[in-house]
């Protein structure tokens, strides 16, 4: 099951749409869906949990918290939406068009994928990019 939370802001999306989206995703990279809550929020609460479970001191626009047994794909996804908004003015795209990759990127870790290094960054950035164009709302 997906979960949509909004803390400290007041987004609107249609549910069912974007977890069909996801849920194509996991499916479509040979897993099953488990349980993943996404929690849309501002800057300072994103900020606030990166520092205490991280320990980074800088804003980010999504952190993941991996549960996932094997296949089964579950953890919790925290977006900051003051991010994703300023990001999609930054590069010049519709916020929505940025929700969805930031999205598609914290299921990505879910499903293994990681950007620590240029490759994995590389190869994540491929992954989203053909999400967005096969699966976008």
């Amino acid at each position: 099951m997906i979960e949509f939370q909004n803390i400290e802001c007041d987004l609107k999306i249609n549910k069912e749409e974007f977890s069909f989206w996801l849920n194509e995703i996991i499916i479509e990279e040979n897993n099953s869906l488990g349980d993943i809550v996404y929690v849309f929020c501002d800057d300072d609460y994103l900020l606030a949990k990166n520092i205490k479970y991280l320990n980074h001191n800088t804003l980010t626009d999504v952190i993941t918290f991996d549960y996932s047994k094997n296949k089964l794909i579950s953890g919790d996804i925290l977006i900051s939406i003051d991010r994703v908004r300023e990001n999609s003015n930054i590069f010049g795209v519709q916020f929505l068009n940025e929700l969805q990759r930031v999205m598609a990127h914290g299921l990505l870790h879910l499903l293994g994928y990681n950007d620590k290094t240029e490759l994995e960054e590389k190869e994540i950035r491929e992954k989203e990019d053909y999400y967005l164009e096969k699966i976008s709302l």
